[in-house]
């Protein structure tokens, strides 16, 4: 019986392969052939010109909804742009045990085999520590990808020989955040990196001195938005203390001064010709410095502004 007599006779073309993949006809089995599914035995071609109903984008996040494949980031070694074997099964019915062994072996020799060298294993081990860092001091993607740049930049340089993969990599996301007036503080990258903080501030001038990198000084005013959001003040006192932040600027006083501890006397300030109740112990603890200082720097603005 021809293929044209099947179809007029006995085919009907709104039948689908089921689950078995079998042949409607001869209860073969059918295998896909380009856009098509024929069957092996008889050649019939069971289906053809495959649709498929799901969406055609692809979600990476909740908010935004994208037709291609994930973006290109410079916080990975590779770009992004590599693949990886994933641990979710790809079927309803779960693996076998000895399918689960060979996905665990395939897994491992991938993982060797994604470094084609020693200094390729240190870029992704710093980026990793670079994302690590960003992370628990829930930075911006910005700064976290100029700590990376920075970061790829002391790589082809050849600062990472000799050092600490960590202390460059910590170094680098204070960097980051020094190059974007961030207000970060070192003692804060200090606390979740997994070196102690002098070797952090000795990797951060390696790198200052070495790429000559455009940092200028952080002043109080940038300083002045983080406090006001832990000591839980106002925005008509936050707004005050920024003005009299650009006012100590602009006069002078603030040379040689700590500027967290200044933006913590700005807000003082501030809050004090406002009424609002904020303890010389409270802003000092949450600037970092004594009683002392935070009183001193007061004075300074009380006697020039």
């Amino acid at each position: 019986m021809a293929i044209r007599d099947i179809y007029e006779t006995t085919f009907d073309e709104d039948v689908q392969s089921g689950p078995t993949n079998e042949c409607p006809e001869c209860s073969g089995a059918v295998r896909p052939d380009g856009a098509e599914t024929v069957c092996t035995s008889c050649g019939l071609v069971v289906d053809e010109q495959q649709v498929d109903p799901g969406p055609e984008w692809r979600p990476f996040d909740d908010d935004q909804r994208v037709r291609t494949g994930a973006p290109i980031t410079v916080a990975r070694h590779d770009r992004g742009l590599s693949t990886e074997i994933g641990r979710v099964s790809d079927s309803t019915e779960t693996h076998s045990p000895r399918r689960r062994r060979q996905l665990h072996r395939l897994r491992r020799e991938h993982k060797r085999a994604k470094w084609r060298s020693k200094a390729e294993r240190n870029l992704g081990h710093g980026l990793g520590e670079v994302r690590r860092v960003t992370s628990a001091l829930e930075l911006p993607e910005t700064v976290r990808d100029r700590a990376c740049v920075i970061f790829r930049r002391a790589h082809s340089a050849g600062l990472l020989v000799g050092r600490s993969v960590d202390g460059i990599a910590a170094a680098s996301v204070y960097a980051g955040a020094r190059c974007l007036q961030h207000p970060v503080t070192l003692d804060t990258v200090g606390c979740v990196a997994r070196i102690t903080q002098d070797r952090v501030a000795s990797s951060y001038r390696t790198l200052n001195a070495e790429l000559e990198l455009p940092t200028k000084p952080m002043g109080p005013k940038a300083y002045v938005p983080k406090l006001a959001s832990e000591l839980d003040a106002s925005a008509k006192v936050r707004r005050r203390a920024e003005r009299l932040a650009e006012a100590s600027e602009a006069v002078g006083i603030t040379i040689g001064s700590n500027p967290v501890g200044f933006a913590g006397a700005c807000l003082y300030l501030a809050a004090c010709e406002e009424g609002r109740s904020l303890t010389q112990a409270e802003v000092a603890d949450s600037a970092d410095v004594s009683t002392t200082t935070l009183r001193s720097h007061r004075d300074a603005l009380r006697e020039n502004l």
